[in-house]
């Protein structure tokens, strides 16, 4: 596990390489990867936007900004948490992730960013 926390928010990764839906012989590795936020603070957020930053050796970085999280902007009250799951392909096998999440204090409506941890993501096959 992979965990961050910034401005009493902690936020924990969890890497899977998913070999089920990865083809290494078309250069496809599929890697899920487990997101816990977890609201150590005393105000309630509002998860706003995604920034992610992604590296695939041998091909560079690649910045994905968005909306939310999987199509959602979660509230999190204080001592509360959101979960879910996603995915990214790399066409090398082996990476690394790292992002930021803009979150806004339900109290004060003030913006702050949130660090998520950098995270490896490493195939099977390749460490075999």
């Amino acid at each position: 596990m992979f965990s961050k926390i910034t401005s009493n928010i902690r936020v924990s990764v969890v890497p899977e390489y998913d070999s089920k839906n990865s083809y290494p012989s078309e250069n496809r590795y599929v890697f899920k990867y487990n997101i816990v936020i977890e609201n150590n603070g005393d105000f309630p957020i509002k998860v706003l936007k995604r920034k992610w930053l992604i590296f695939d050796v041998g091909f560079g970085y690649t910045e994905i900004v968005g909306d939310g999280v999987i199509g959602l902007t979660p509230d999190i009250e204080p001592d509360g948490n959101f979960a879910y799951f996603s995915n990214v392909m790399l066409r090398s096998g082996v990476g690394n992730m790292s992002g930021k999440y803009l979150v806004r204090n339900e109290q004060t409506k003030e913006n702050f960013e949130i660090d998520i941890p950098k995270f490896n993501l490493l195939s099977e096959v390749l460490s075999n």
